[in-house]
């Protein structure tokens, strides 16, 4: 894989991954504020792909964050058991976020994705990524430009990856209801599923939320080329990826 420019990337950034799953309302407690919430979704896609095996997972968050801008947390999801995975994802992040203008803020990190439950004998799963994300209101429309690179370590066959992706929302307005778009582009380790390690994912959906409860449903889809494998190509099928959750 030639990408000059990764190496520059991972010099440069320290991440902050913070999945969709994890937002949250904060409880403020003086200096602290705590958010976290419980998620129910069809099928556990991540960056396109499904992690589930299309099967419906529980998925959990908590993030303690400071009113400087620190932040640190945890993101889990069940799995269908397997040697390399077990059967959870645990998704251990920290980083800092603030607002550099108005409308516009910045968000730095890092995120170690750990599989407990993995056996040795299937080889490393564990591995850490690092983050950058631009936010910007540009009218009704919120934007959300990201780029994550994971260097090169074991668990990933001694290769690297770059993920970039653009997320936008609007609410409709005099309406819980808001509208979401999503595009990324994989090149990689993490892209093993394409022919060339490179692909693109995609998503448009929409959300509601009252109170303490999250509706949302999304339509999901890649262009990584089918195998001819049913077992295989439905992972990455174009699919409706419903959740239901509780925020607090």
């Amino acid at each position: 894989m030639q990408f000059p420019v990764k190496a520059c990337f991972g010099a440069l950034l320290a991440l902050s991954f913070v999945p969709a799953a994890a937002s949250a309302q904060g409880v403020p407690s003086g200096p602290l504020s705590v958010s976290g919430g419980i998620n129910v979704v069809s099928d556990y896609r991540f960056r396109g792909i499904s992690r589930s095996e299309e099967k419906v997972e529980l998925q959990s968050s908590i993030t303690v964050t400071h009113i400087s801008g620190l932040y640190a947390g945890a993101w889990g999801s069940g799995l269908p058991d397997s040697p390399r995975y077990g059967q959870y994802e645990l998704d251990l992040y920290g980083g800092y976020a603030t607002e550099i203008a108005p409308g516009t803020s910045i968000d730095v990190g890092a995120t170690y994705y750990v599989y407990p439950g993995n056996r040795d004998r299937a080889g490393p799963s564990d591995y850490i990524e690092a983050v950058g994300r631009l936010s910007h209101d540009l009218g009704p429309v919120s934007a959300t430009a990201m780029l994550a690179y994971a260097p090169k370590q074991v668990s990933l066959g001694d290769d690297d990856n770059l993920y970039l992706n653009l997320d936008l929302s609007s609410g409709i307005p005099n309406t819980p209801v808001t509208l979401t778009a999503s595009a990324g582009y994989t090149d990689g380790a993490l892209g093993a599923a394409a022919a060339d390690r490179n692909y693109l994912d995609w998503s448009l959906g929409a959300r509601i939320i009252h109170g303490p409860v999250t509706l949302s449903a999304r339509y999901v889809d890649t262009d990584i080329r089918k195998t001819g494998v049913k077992a295989v190509d439905t992972l990455y099928d174009p699919t409706l990826v419903f959740g239901i959750g509780l925020l607090f």
